[in-house]
């Protein structure tokens, strides 16, 4: 920001005057009064200001000047940023009553337009982020869109990659914080983070290998709960070109949408098997199901569940299910006299998962 907008001339005007209990103009770099409590000198040409400008010193205008074009008594200051004269302050008043009042001011003045040079630089390198997310989550992405935000970002963006959603359900950090705060844990030039809706962030990690990823997964876990932020996280595979990412995307999707609620961190490689039935044509999914499970009740359903969850071991699905070992293998006959698939044997184990994971996909 090399120019003095009529944004943060108004705030230094709004907070110095206040405080101050006098009249402060703002001058641009030709002499202009763009910032002025006396609305009536807007856009008027202050003569002092331009003296400013060219000395590049501060100008006391004393009574006997006040003939100078556009002028009042005061002190006028140059407003430097970066090394660069960037406007003028004045100060209106008698100059003998204002001791070091000039020098604070223009001090003041210097750290808000520092402060607000750091908040728009934030703000274009997050919309830049931003639009790189975007392009990236399209089936035809524009590369040259892509290496562009990039190269303005000076980010060095290569294999291999892995896509990190986190779904957000509470928190009372800020976005900006947030985003500061995963950016810190995540390393810097490691990856871009970016809001895609109110509560949902994608993180592109680049560069980093398996065990690091997962690290860096955990790291972010632990942030999360540190900052009291309620959360899910799903995380891809890793993949080699850039063109895969909308599809990675699509897989921390619906691994956030088909795993237990429950689960705070997830991997698409639990779920990559089971999310396949998803992608079949609802007809021949709903007709399979049923054909396989037919009318079993609810009992029926738990049980064969918890033996499948807990690997065909039935002491250990008997005992989730809080029943003896000898109830739990009852219920299993009357499922293989129902269905004609003993969930015991590995290959018809497997037909009644899948069938299991269909019925719940029409469930819910």
């Amino acid at each position: 920001m090399k120019m003095l907008n009529q944004k943060i001339a108004n705030s230094i005007v709004e907070e110095t005057s206040i405080r101050l209990h006098r009249n402060v103009n703002i001058m641009n770099t030709e002499g202009i009064i763009i910032a002025t409590r006396d609305n009536s000198r807007i856009g008027s040409f202050h003569e002092g200001a331009l003296e400013v400008l060219q000395s590049g010193e501060t100008q006391v205008i004393s009574a006997e000047q006040e003939s100078w074009t556009g002028t009042q008594p005061g002190v006028n200051l140059p407003i430097v940023f970066q090394g660069e004269i960037i406007g003028v302050i004045g100060i209106t008043g008698d100059p003998a009553e204002m001791g070091d009042v000039g020098e604070l001011v223009k001090m003041t003045t210097e750290l808000m337009i520092r402060q607000e040079f750091v908040v728009s630089q934030m703000e274009w390198k997050q919309r830049t982020k931003e639009m790189i997310m975007e392009q990236l989550m399209k089936k035809e992405p524009s590369f040259s869109e892509i290496d562009r935000g990039l190269s303005l970002l000076q980010i060095d963006f290569g294999p291999p990659f892995t896509t990190m959603v986190i779904q957000i359900t509470k928190r009372s950090i800020t976005n900006q914080k947030l985003i500061q705060k995963l950016e810190e844990t995540i390393g810097d030039g490691n990856g871009i983070v970016a809001f895609i809706n109110v509560n949902r962030l994608i993180v592109a990690i680049s560069g980093l290998e398996e065990e690091e990823i997962k690290r860096k997964i955990e790291n972010t876990y632990a942030l999360l709960k540190k900052r009291n932020v309620v959360f899910r996280i799903a995380y891809s595979l890793p993949f080699y070109r850039l063109k895969e990412f909308s599809q990675a995307y699509l897989d921390c999707a619906i691994t956030l949408n088909i795993s237990e609620p429950e689960k705070e961190i997830i991997s698409f490689a639990e779920i990559e098997a089971k999310s396949l039935i998803y992608q079949v044509n609802d007809d021949i999914t709903e007709r399979f199901s049923y054909r396989v499970l037919g009318n079993l009740d609810e009992n029926k359903t738990n049980t064969l569940e918890a033996f499948l969850a807990n690997d065909l071991n039935i002491q250990k699905a008997a005992d989730d299910l809080y029943v003896h070992r000898n109830t739990f293998i009852y219920r299993l006959h009357k499922i293989i006299e129902e269905t004609g698939y003993d969930p015991r044997k590995f290959r018809e184990a497997l037909i009644l998962q899948v069938a299991l994971w269909i019925s719940k996909k029409d469930r819910g």
